[in-house]
């Protein structure tokens, strides 16, 4: 199985972002954890992890926390 994230906007329409694949959840989860920032610059505004075409969880926001 491969885990990718699907990219959301505010509205939650899918976004282009990184088409980045991973052979497992770690992976991806410590991928995501260093460009998390550079993505909701770049207007990502939630992300869901996928495995296959199934979601792992999400969506998470990426919007500081209040």
């Amino acid at each position: 199985m491969e885990y990718r994230w699907r990219y959301q906007d505010e509205q939650g329409r899918e976004v282009d972002g990184p088409a980045e694949v991973f052979a497992d959840q770690t992976a991806a989860e410590e991928w995501f954890s260093s460009v998390w920032q550079s993505l909701a610059e770049a207007g990502v505004a939630q992300v869901t992890l996928l495995r296959s075409e199934s979601e792992v969880y999400g969506p998470m926001s990426l919007s500081p926390a209040e």
